[in-house]
């Protein structure tokens, strides 16, 4: 499969706040590669690197040594920035960084508009995207009249409304109660499943990495872990060892195991982990 985006000994350091202090080292020489129609989470607690490499996949950060190459293309040669961004949509965890203008409909249409796209398409496109994240009754809506939760999910549209080939969600689903995470996580299942756009889903929600192709797990700059999301979970404790959760039922699970109950920890979802304990009841 080909390849979406590719570091190369990606290191980042945060300069030291003031004259004297000490610089913050984010990124150490982390190598990967996230291939094109992929769906991948990357997890990490506050200050383990996640949030400073999605940063770099679209070239809001530039790498301070190594490479991040976008289809090929080196986030370094500023003549490549514009494509770049064109082909990785970045969603904030903050949207206010992200809304623009005064009119929702208006905020969704900026990016499109301005590249280039016909005035008939920009309107099938917004009205498509405010539908996809459930805000298209907000359309005429002034967007910093809106709730945090309502603001992320105008952010994450404008975004789909440039039809980017991948998008990253730096904790974009932080701020959305739960009715509106599944909201957001289901459209963009959707986008991945059926136009093959790449995904990576930076969050602190152990179960939004059930269903993804791969999880991948920082800690101290760089890759702790790398591999479907049952190869990574069943290793709870190292994950609880680097400040970490793990999803419910492994939780459950595991601590059944400790009371003497052979069950499997890669029993993931509800149905998997209801069947694994049946199965492990004498009798049955």
């Amino acid at each position: 499969m080909a390849t979406m985006i590719e570091t190369k000994d990606l290191s980042f350091t945060y300069p030291a706040p003031e004259e004297g202090g000490r610089d913050t080292v984010a990124l150490r020489e982390v190598s990967l590669s996230i291939e094109k129609g992929s769906f991948v989470v990357v997890l990490g607690h506050n200050g383990s690197g996640k949030s400073t490499l999605a940063k770099t996949f679209n070239a809001v950060l530039l790498p301070a040594g190594g490479h991040v190459y976008v289809e090929g293309m080196d986030t370094l040669n500023e003549e490549l920035l514009l494509a770049i961004r064109q082909r990785v949509g970045m969603v904030f965890q903050n949207p206010d960084n992200q809304i623009v203008a005064n009119v929702v409909e208006e905020d969704v249409a900026f990016a499109p508009e301005n590249l280039g796209v016909p005035t008939e398409e920009i309107r099938r496109r917004v009205d498509e995207a405010l539908k996809a994240v459930g805000m298209f009754e907000f359309v005429k809506h002034a967007p910093h009249l809106l709730s945090g939760g309502q603001k992320q999910r105008i952010a994450i549209a404008g975004v789909i409304a440039m039809e980017p080939e991948c998008i990253v969600l730096d904790e974009a689903t932080a701020m959305l109660d739960p009715i509106g995470r599944q909201e957001v996580l289901s459209t963009v299942h959707r986008l991945n499943r059926e136009k093959g756009i790449t995904v990576v889903l930076i969050t602190h929600h152990m179960n939004e990495a059930e269903d993804a192709d791969r999880v991948i797990v920082m800690d101290d700059g760089r890759v702790a872990m790398d591999g479907t999301p049952k190869e990574v979970f069943v290793r709870a404790e190292e994950l609880w060892s680097m400040g970490l959760t793990v999803p419910d039922t492994v939780a459950l699970l595991y601590g059944l195991r400790q009371s003497g109950m052979d069950v499997p920890l890669d029993a993931l979802t509800v149905d998997e982990c209801a069947d694994a304990i049946c199965h492990a009841i004498p009798g049955k």
